[in-house]
């Protein structure tokens, strides 16, 4: 399919791309080019291929959830800048 000036104007349009006429001819045999390989893809044999939604096999990367025994309030507070009874001290974040 040969891409005509129309036809660049109109993608370019759609793409809200500025294309300058010194730049149009290179632009058309890209595209042409581009249009013309996508083409090829369409002689590729997929009657048997099963539809996928990912390029790769999907597993799953998280570790199970195993209850274990948590971190002792004393030495998750050790290192905290502020502290008030025993629970983590924030600045305010809502207004009054």
């Amino acid at each position: 399919m040969k891409v005509s000036k129309e036809i660049l104007a109109n993608v370019a349009g759609l793409s809200r791309l500025a294309i300058a006429e010194e730049e149009t001819t290179r632009y058309q045999e890209d595209l042409t080019k581009f249009l013309a390989y996508v083409e090829t893809l369409n002689e590729v044999a997929t009657e048997n291929t099963p539809p996928t939604t990912y390029a790769l096999p999907m597993e799953n990367v998280f570790r199970e959830d195993d209850v274990r025994p948590s971190l002792d309030r004393e030495a998750a507070l050790l290192n905290a800048p502020l502290k008030e009874d025993g629970y983590f001290k924030v600045p305010k974040v809502l207004e009054d």
